[in-house]
């Protein structure tokens, strides 16, 4: 694996040192003053992240009045740097009380030499997570005068922690009442043509969870993807009956899914963090179930009106409906006048953004709203051009829905103690990039 830095060093935006850490003995002591003369200097400090400088390469971010940059002379993993600074600023901020700046670090540089000691070995990042270290670097930092975060105590008995086995949960937690909760969130990304045709459509979505356990409990989440149900079915040795199947693409997981188990099984199964945490991303191309269908009509009748017709229907069920609905219909930037009749909701004309405002604060499912306008545009003496009209957006949440039908099967949770557990299971479809052109 490559190297993600030889030296980091800290500077303020005069370009002074606060404090530096050589890891590698491949870089001088001294690069610090090729990046001064070099970047600072030569005013390119925003044009890339990224500069090569001889045979050393600078990577760097500014963070408050702070610069980070890592010196690297081999081939490093730039994206592990950039990585390892964010985590690394976040590691200190919790020491400092969630205040990161010259400041906090002038104050706490015995506490920082002694975290970059641990955080990375040779050039190779180690483990950055703050309720591990805090195990054994009990120090606390000298807090911001700015700051009133409350600091956690580290935990005295997390044996468990320090070998690295389950870094992002503590020993010992306890609850009256065990509970967990799912949001299943997607949004859809869609470009329709005028007619109707789909152009481009996605759908991006994830898996949240709060979780309120005691112990140390394993849960397992079951969904109705293709190739997880196929892999229990052939684990099993009889079919499944799973109804309607889906296949995810380009998915991601937390550090606490196990892997190893993912790639044998197909299951989800992990120890939770504490707390809310995302537990999944992912993304769907095929079979995505669009909420709503817009059907746009727009004549220009002369050189000073124009009529507009839009039809929205909802395509998800009856029981459902859509809340916060908005409509963007864009108009041409000479519009004097407009009047407007919907069925639904409320309409307004923004000269501020071009466009016919149409709001519905509620839309039932299996059903349709129109709104219909005339447009007076200011006359002008220039020759009549062809109007260039940019797609109409949409807005919405429809609550209890799926556009990509990701639905959950199950989710079982597990402790050695045996208590029971509330589960709650929500389903979130929001707009994305809507847009259809007319």
């Amino acid at each position: 694996m490559p190297v993600a830095a030889s030296a980091i060093y800290f500077l303020n935006l005069r370009g002074d040192v606060l404090i530096n850490r050589l890891y590698r003995d491949d870089v001088g002591g001294n690069m610090v003053d090729a990046f001064r003369m070099h970047i600072m200097q030569s005013k390119e400090l925003g044009t890339c992240p990224v500069r090569q400088i001889g045979s050393c390469s600078f990577l760097y971010m500014r963070i408050s009045n702070v610069y980070v940059v890592i010196v690297v002379s081999s081939n490093a993993n730039v994206a592990c740097a950039f990585k390892f600074v964010v985590e690394a600023v976040t590691l200190f901020k919790s020491y400092f009380g969630g205040a990161f700046d010259e400041d906090g670090i002038r104050n706490n540089f015995v506490l920082i030499y002694e975290l970059l000691d641990e955080i990375m070995d040779f050039g190779y990042p180690q483990n950055l997570s703050p309720e591990i270290l805090k195990l054994y670097i009990t120090q606390e930092g000298v807090r911001s005068s700015f700051s009133s975060k409350h600091v956690d105590r580290p935990v005295p008995n997390a044996t468990l922690q320090v070998t690295g086995a389950v870094g992002w949960r503590r020993e010992g937690l306890v609850y009256k009442k065990n509970e967990v909760f799912l949001d299943i969130v997607e949004s859809v990304n869609l470009l329709m043509s005028s007619k109707g045709s789909v152009l481009r459509c996605d759908v991006t979505g994830k898996v949240l969870m709060k979780c309120f356990l005691s112990g140390m409990p394993d849960l397992k989440l079951g969904l109705n993807d293709k190739i997880g149900l196929e892999k229990e079915s052939q684990l099993k040795s009889r079919p499944t009956k799973s109804g309607k199947t889906i296949e995810l693409d380009d998915v991601t997981f937390h550090q606490c899914v196990n892997l190893t188990r993912f790639n044998s099984e197909k299951t989800v199964s992990f120890v939770p963090p504490d707390g809310e945490f995302e537990l999944m991303k992912y993304r769907i191309t095929e079979g995505v179930n669009l909420p709503f269908r817009v059907l746009p009509t727009i004549k220009e009748l002369g050189r000073t009106r124009m009529e507009v017709n839009v039809k929205v229907k909802s395509v998800f069920g009856a029981k459902m409906f859509a809340l916060a609905v908005v409509i963007k219909i864009p108009v041409p930037k000479q519009t004097a006048k407009t009047n407007f009749q919907v069925t639904s909701g409320r309409a307004k004309y923004n000269p501020a953004i071009d466009c016919l405002v149409w709001k519905i604060r509620k839309f039932p499912g299996q059903t349709e709203s129109t709104l219909s306008a005339e447009v007076e545009l200011i006359s002008t003496v220039t020759e009549k051009k062809s109007l260039t009209r940019p797609p109409i957006q949409m807005e919405f949440q429809v609550p209890m829905f799926t556009a990509s039908g990701l639905r959950v099967r199950f989710l079982k949770v597990w402790e050695k103690s045996g208590y029971n557990t509330v589960e709650w299971v929500r389903y979130i479809t929001k707009a994305g990039s809507y847009e259809i052109r007319c």
